[in-house]
């Protein structure tokens, strides 16, 4: 089972925050850092430090680091016009030596677009599955020929295809609990299905119907990944349990239930259950960047028996 951390950081932490937190991770072992893009803090309270950038972030985490995987969970279609997404996320990939993965999704807080000026159409997916054409076109063009694009949203005129990420294809990650139109994008652009916070009985059954998908394009269902992003709250004892809860501002029987919560043999049961369900990759989401001691645990009780 992979275990990659999952930081949400426009609830409030510095660019310095992550880069400690993605180094401790990359030093223990975990699989990846990743963290999602949102301009906006949800919940209300305290915005300082204010947000940052998750590309900008995650370019400078390419230098700061040099073995963990990077990426977005997930990147919003209405924040970036594509060609430009595909210049950043190429860059990011060369700058990182080919560890960067793109989660791409049609965005939903609408706050945000509100705050930043950022134009939030009712209906976003036609967006995302253009973005996610011309992504994937850009990147597979031949060699010095150029590529063109004409659609309802976007339109691009010769555009030479440049410059290309160092990974031949470059993971991309489809989110989403729809029942119809996620499976079909996702069996058709993406290495990887992730489903975040779902309830866990829903699981099982979206994987199938990904997997259905799939197979109707024509394509294994077997060559996916599938994921999972849950809280994580894990603690030696019921103190340090209910600790970490109170930090994040969630109730432990809550989290017991809808995450990934409890001593480390709870959630070593947790990912088993998973695992059962055709899960290989998990996403533990950690919203507090500043407990790096919770990674220790994890890594030391945890992800040797997963």
């Amino acid at each position: 089972m992979d275990l990659r951390v999952f930081t949400e950081p426009q609830q409030g932490a510095s660019y310095d925050d992550h880069v400690a937190m993605a180094q401790r991770a990359e030093q223990l072992g975990y699989d990846a850092f990743f963290r999602s893009d949102h301009y906006l803090r949800m919940g209300g309270g305290d915005p300082r430090p204010g947000p940052t950038d998750s590309w900008t972030t995650l370019a400078g985490l390419a230098r700061e680091t040099s073995t963990i995987r990077l990426g977005t969970l997930v990147s919003s279609a209405t924040f970036r016009f594509p060609g430009v997404l595909a210049v950043q996320v190429a860059q990011v990939d060369a700058m990182s030596g080919g560890r960067v993965e793109l989660g791409l999704g049609t965005g939903w807080f609408e706050a945000e677009h509100k705050a930043l000026g950022i134009p939030f159409p009712d209906k976003r997916f036609g967006l995302l599955e253009e973005q996610l054409e011309i992504l994937t076109g850009l990147w597979s063009t031949p060699e010095g020929e150029s590529y063109s694009f004409s659609g309802e949203h976007y339109q691009l005129t010769d555009n030479p295809a440049l410059p290309r990420p160092v990974q031949s294809p470059l993971p991309i990650i489809i989110g989403g609990n729809g029942p119809r139109r996620t499976p079909r994008v996702a069996a058709r652009y993406a290495a990887e299905y992730n489903q975040s916070f779902p309830a866990k009985d829903a699981i099982g059954p979206q994987i199938g119907r990904v997997r259905a998908a799939a197979e109707a394009a024509g394509r294994a269902g077997e060559d996916l990944v599938y994921s999972v992003a849950l809280v994580a709250c894990v603690g030696r004892d019921e103190a340090e349990i209910a600790r970490r809860a109170e930090a994040i501002g969630r109730e432990v029987g809550e989290l017991r239930e809808n995450g990934l919560a409890g001593t480390p043999a709870e959630v070593v049961d947790g990912i088993g259950a998973l695992a059962e369900l055709g899960i290989t990759r998990v996403y533990l989401q950690c919203l507090d960047m500043t407990d790096l001691e919770m990674l220790d645990l994890i890594a030391a009780e945890v992800m040797p028996k997963v």
